[in-house]
């Protein structure tokens, strides 16, 4: 099954582990604050709506940092922007900590965002450029299961330090700890290379004297459709993930009277189920294809969601159900990195990557906020009726995406014309010279 790893060379083994790595840091991050929103409304006398926000802050943030990583990837390079960016958000994320107040920890989150989104954008386009086309979909999909990984850390940590700490001090530490397998990934990134298709697509461009390309090609008329179309897919993705993963540990508190430490094992099992599907969907998409691939996904989702919210099971029962929405909700992401990397020429690859991941991150976010405002209302709508509609809801925007954007599935990025859109509608022939 897992033959294809064995034929990657020395240096696609290396980037596959560093940002493996990295998304792993930067998942880890993401995921310790749906642990700490019950201890927060606590200690801090919080609302819905504020703890919502404090949630989607980060995420809002997110897209800038996206764009600003993207654009940095296409100027400076994809390796250096990686490193900038995880050093970015390991000290921000310090910094939440130590946060005394809802305010402090607002603008703390908000900065590490800035750069957990650029981590992305420089390691997708990173994967994406340097892993072969028959391996694309499987390698980046097998990084994006890093997430997992970061989730299961981050469920393990609030088990162990809320059994062993007060709540008072072991939200601090979640975030302390959070950070230090950053190290491990500043390792991996050392003397690793930039990818050859973008070294060489940026020398063919300066000897036909383009300079640098602006950041606004992206809305350039030859590339704004595939930019608000995959800037559309993301938010589908995400808004429905967002909905569900943040508000989850509330919803098993709340709604079942499950401990802290009981909650940790039910979202423990929700990562081992998304594990599963960052990896199948992985292999799915160099199966059947990238759109397919999110279609299936996307009519799994319809049915796991309403099943987890509302069949009557017992304890016992709901664990199959955390592995089920797992797999759904997030295995969906895998096939993102290689379909974006794919459909974006390479004078801004990571720019367009960058922006539409992020956008769809950015505005995203703001779906738990609904969550938050809609079951705080009074009305109908209880926590789990708002996530139902709200996540279930978020897949619309999937499908409309993969019906208008093509299959690429098997691309090779040699091939792909280099689209300068400012110099008199060039379009270079592919890096490769053919």
């Amino acid at each position: 099954m897992f033959d294809w790893f064995e034929k990657l060379n020395k240096i696609e083994r290396r980037t596959l582990f560093a940002c493996f790595g990295g998304w792993a840091v930067d998942a880890l991050d993401t995921q310790i604050y749906s642990f700490l929103i019950p201890t927060l409304i606590a200690t801090w006398h919080m609302s819905t709506a504020q703890a919502g926000l404090l949630g989607t802050s980060a995420l809002i943030s997110s897209a800038l940092g996206g764009w600003i990583g993207g654009v940095l990837c296409d100027r400076i390079g994809r390796v250096q922007v990686m490193k900038l960016a995880i050093a970015w958000f390991v000290f921000f994320t310090i910094l939440c900590g130590f946060a005394n107040s809802f305010e402090q920890l607002l603008i703390a989150r908000i900065l590490s965002g800035i750069g957990f989104g650029g981590e992305w954008a420089a390691g997708a386009v990173l994967m994406g450029e340097i892993i072969r086309p028959q391996y694309r979909g499987k390698a980046v999909g097998t990084v994006q299961s890093a997430y997992a990984i970061g989730y299961g850390a981050a469920a393990i940590m609030s088990t162990v330090l809320f059994a062993f700490m007060p709540a008072t001090e072991a939200w601090r530490w979640m975030f302390w700890l959070g950070v230090t397998p950053a190290i491990f990934v500043f390792l991996a990134l050392r003397n690793l290379p930039e990818p050859a298709v973008f070294l060489n697509a940026k020398r063919a461009r300066g000897a036909a004297g383009a300079g640098h390309v602006s950041p606004f090609m992206i809305f350039h008329v030859r590339v704004l459709r595939i930019t608000v179309l995959t800037s559309i897919l993301a938010l589908g993705v995400q808004a429905g993930g967002f909905s569900m993963v943040i508000w989850l540990p509330t919803l098993l508190k709340s709604l079942h009277n499950l401990t802290t430490v009981q909650v940790g094992y039910h979202m423990i099992m929700l990562t081992t189920g998304s594990f599963v599907g960052y990896i199948v969907a992985a292999y799915l998409s160099d199966w059947i294809g990238r759109r397919r691939n999110f279609l299936l996904f996307t009519l799994l989702n319809w049915m796991a969601i309403p099943a987890f919210l509302y069949l009557p099971v017992s304890m016992a029962m709901l664990f199959p159900l955390d592995f089920i929405l797992g797999f759904a909700t997030l295995g969906i992401y895998s096939a993102l990195g290689p379909y974006f990397t794919e459909l974006f020429p390479s004078a801004v690859r990571a720019t367009g990557q960058g922006f539409s991941y992020n956008f769809g991150r950015g505005v995203g976010a703001c779906f738990p906020t609904l969550v938050g405002v809609l079951s705080a209302t009074g009305g109908l709508l209880d926590l789990r009726g708002a996530m139902a509609i709200v996540g279930c809801s978020a897949y619309f925007f999937v499908l409309l995406a993969i019906a208008l954007l093509p299959e690429t599935c098997g691309l090779d990025l040699d091939e792909v014309p280099d689209i300068m859109p400012d110099i008199g509608n060039t379009a270079f022939p592919s890096v490769s010279g053919r």
